[in-house]
């Protein structure tokens, strides 16, 4: 399919601002190497001066970073988001088959209106998934599975699977998988990396809230319930029926343990851990170690351990 052109003019009013500019816009791009037909964004006065030397057909700043009468500059509050959103509106659209014929999708399933099926990809009996979904190659969505409207699924992820949840026989030392009979509910909005895994609910549900995003090599446990627009990056781990607040922010390599309530706003640190059944609180704090603790409290702590070496 040929690219899709906007002018400055339709850019301009996706953005909210005014321009006086004729460029005809067709991609986003780096600054270097920057075409007539290509959109950049300047975060800082270096890179809008590099941007402003550049072939560029619009620029993204923001204003007094750097004071400039070009017409190909466009004055918004956050560069970065801005460039995300005209990215959005200029992206190809796909024009191969909705359902690849690699892919395995149960009669049953429910599948909405728009929605990408990749290669190898099985969606088992009783989904439902929502329109505008995009589920990437050899991913597997477990019976009984519900995914709201626009959620990205990348390769090789596996949503609902069965929970680790065992009871012990104290006599015998043996374990009995405890029933994993609940489901798994992603809301829309949410996209979720590759190789990700996210169980079902044991009795109750596993809930993914709206906008949340999930990155590559995560594991989610069974009856957890991550809140609306969380971000959770590459390795994190979490137990099962683990509550994570809307918004907070789970750094590479977190590990919670199980019933471990995260609240509304919380930034954990990279390799961060909260011991079983602990609360963290406080929106837009950051902690830091294991047992995490605020991260000044935490340096603090570094500081006199390295004082004994």
């Amino acid at each position: 399919m040929s690219a899709i052109r906007r002018t400055a003019t339709e850019i301009a009013a996706l953005l909210g601002v005014e321009t006086a500019s004729q460029a005809i816009l067709s991609h986003v791009s780096e600054i270097e190497g920057a075409e007539a037909e290509a959109l950049v964004f300047a975060q800082d006065e270096t890179t809008l001066r590099a941007a402003l030397a550049s072939h560029a057909g619009l620029i993204l700043a923001r204003r007094g970073t750097l004071e400039s009468d070009d017409i190909r500059v466009l004055w918004v509050r956050d560069p970065k988001y801005a460039f995300a959103l005209v990215a959005r509106e200029l992206a190809v659209p796909d024009d191969s088959p909705l359902h690849h014929p690699a892919a395995s999708i149960d009669a049953s399933a429910i599948l909405g209106e728009r929605t990408r099926v990749g290669a190898g990809a099985v969606i088992e009996a009783n989904v439902v998934i929502g329109a505008d979904c995009n589920i990437g190659s050899r991913t597997t969505i477990c019976k009984g599975a519900t995914l709201g409207d626009r959620v990205v699924v990348q390769s090789g992820a596996v949503l609902g699977a069965t929970g680790f949840g065992y009871v012990r026989n104290s006599g015998t030392g043996e374990y009995l998988l405890f029933p994993q009979q609940g489901r798994l509910v992603v809301e829309d909005d949410v996209e979720i990396g590759a190789n990700t895994t996210i169980d079902r609910g044991a009795l109750g549900e596993t809930r993914i809230g709206r906008g949340a995003k999930i990155d590559n090599l995560v594991h989610i446990g069974h009856n957890c319930n991550i809140g609306r627009h969380v971000v959770i990056a590459a390795q994190v781990g979490i137990s099962g029926s683990t509550t994570v607040g809307d918004g907070a922010v789970l750094a590479g390599q977190v590990g919670l343990g199980d019933h471990v309530n995260v609240g509304p706003g919380v930034i954990l640190g990279g390799q961060g851990g909260i011991f079983p059944g602990k609360t963290v609180t406080g929106p837009g704090e950051m902690f830091a170690g294991t047992p995490a603790e605020p991260v000044k409290d935490y340096l603090k702590s570094l500081a006199r351990v390295r004082r004994l070496k």
